[in-house]
């Protein structure tokens, strides 16, 4: 009844809930709604517009671009929630152990978070990702090298706060191990603020993961990949111009309903940041 009762209240969340299961629902379900294999290259159809057969034409291998873009839903998705995952993990982790522990530690990751914050994002990442080669893992680890600092700082201050409250002490002289201070009285105290954040970024995410392989340093072909189809269409931009249309229709759909979400679920759990 509780859970009934947040959906009833807060609308925006529950519209923007339903959009993102659609989206997932898409990426799990796209071999049986794409009408063809992604990858059938049909020469004899190429850059066909769009038809009763290929509502969204082709491209220039005639491989049909709404089944492209189906699967370029699954592609994006799985890509965006492992990224987002990763980010997490490892600059929650970071943040944790140096607001616990201090000292050099602390300074240590710190400072180099300062540094990588001193770069542009997109760039340090364009430059990891060329050093490392176009692959979706290779732009996952540069992106997850730039991004991580967010979490590190946020994570970092929440467990300064945290340290403060007088039960941390009492478990500190009762001879508590410190694994299980972290897990027991640290994280609980910190996790809702940090879940909101990773909600909010998975279509930041989305759309960086799809810039890079726009720029030709993420998914390479023949991967249905919305960033890699943009990069494919902009040459018949001109000629084709559907190639780069409902691509970019998804990704901007994607980003905009994640993004909402988002907002939703900070404002569910976490009310006084309205």
């Amino acid at each position: 009844m509780k859970v009934v009762k947040v959906f009833k209240e807060n609308k925006q969340f529950t519209l923007f809930s339903i959009l993102a299961l659609i989206v997932v629902g898409v990426a799990v379900f796209a071999p049986q709604i794409a009408p063809y294999d992604p990858l059938d290259a049909v020469m004899l159809e190429s850059l066909q517009a769009p038809s009763s057969a290929h509502p969204f034409g082709t491209d220039k291998l005639g491989r049909d671009l709404l089944s492209r873009v189906i699967f370029g839903t699954r592609t994006s998705l799985v890509m965006t929630l492992c990224l987002v995952a990763v980010i997490f993990v490892i600059g929650t982790f970071l943040g944790v152990i140096a607001g616990y522990f201090g000292g050099i530690v602390d300074g240590v990751i710190m400072r180099i978070a300062d540094m990588m914050l001193a770069f542009p994002g997109l760039v340090l990442a364009l430059a990891v990702a060329g050093i490392m080669g176009a692959s979706i893992r290779n732009a996952i680890i540069a992106i997850v090298a730039v991004n991580w600092t967010k979490y590190a700082r946020l994570a970092r201050s929440m467990v300064l706060r945290v340290k403060k409250n007088l039960y941390i002490e009492a478990a500190v002289v009762n001879g508590t191990k410190t694994w299980k201070i972290l897990l027991v009285h640290v994280l609980p105290n910190m996790v809702t603020q940090m879940v909101v954040t990773a909600a909010a970024d998975i279509g930041t995410m989305m759309l960086e993961l799809a810039s890079l392989s726009f720029l030709g340093f993420g998914a390479t072909a023949p991967t249905p990949e919305w960033g890699l189809m943009l990069n494919e269409g902009r040459t018949y931009m001109a000629k084709a111009p559907w190639l780069m249309i409902y691509p970019g229709i998804a990704i901007v759909i994607c980003v905009v309903v994640f993004n909402m979400l988002g907002d939703s679920i900070r404002d569910v759990l976490d009310p006084r940041q309205e």
